[in-house]
């Protein structure tokens, strides 16, 4: 009978024993790295990491290429079309200086050449000196106010629409459709003001 009461105490320690081993070991193991609940929370650090992208740095200067196609041109209650009498396309190079993600300026040079349909001729017609402030929005659209300085003498304003379509590492495509109006002399001539509407197509270098 005793020899069955202390067999039966021994068994009842080692259950007590390892009953309080057992919660810290399960504890040990939940702390361990890569483990459980840590491991859980590093996979959504990384993830949460990985979502963080760098803020831009300002101001930032980039430059651009592009090409202008004027579709038609309304003046003294006239509409005259490109493609027609002759063709006229222009190729706008400039820099952007960014300030923020709201604001920056541009600065653009368009020469243009102009090809005569019955002689077959091509010349460089006129060179366009348009800056203006850029109002940024988001999805890459971007509202550009320039002024307008053509050395055939004509001057005035030209509202761009500018919108990014496409991004890549090393450039940005966009297209832009612009409104031109224009007062004064053409060359030497003076004429009646004019609007008219451009389309635009070019890539900006990040």
């Amino acid at each position: 009978m005793i020899k069955q009461v202390r067999t039966f105490r021994a068994i009842l320690c080692t259950v007590i024993f390892a009953g309080l081993l057992m919660p810290h070991h399960a504890a040990a193991q939940a702390k361990a790295p890569g483990t459980g609940d840590d491991e859980d929370e590093q996979v959504t650090q990384t993830k949460h990491h990985k979502k963080v992208l760098p803020e831009p740095k300002y101001p930032k200067v980039v430059g651009y290429l592009s090409f202008i196609i004027p579709t038609g041109t309304l003046q003294n209650n006239q509409v005259t079309y490109n493609f027609t009498n002759n063709t006229k396309i222009g190729f706008p190079v400039g820099v952007n200086v960014i300030y923020s993600d709201k604001f920056g300026f541009s600065y653009e040079f368009t020469p243009t050449v102009k090809t005569t349909t019955l002689s077959h001729s091509t010349s460089m017609s006129n060179l366009l000196f348009d800056p203006g402030p850029m109002f940024r929005f988001k999805h890459g659209f971007t509202i550009i106010p320039r002024l307008a300085f053509e050395t055939s003498g004509r001057y005035g304003f030209t509202p761009v629409f500018n919108e990014v379509y496409l991004r890549t590492k090393d450039v940005n495509y966009f297209v832009a459709m612009s409104l031109p109006c224009r007062w004064g002399e053409d060359d030497g001539v003076m004429e009646t003001g004019s609007i008219g509407l451009n389309v635009q197509f070019g890539f900006i270098f990040n």
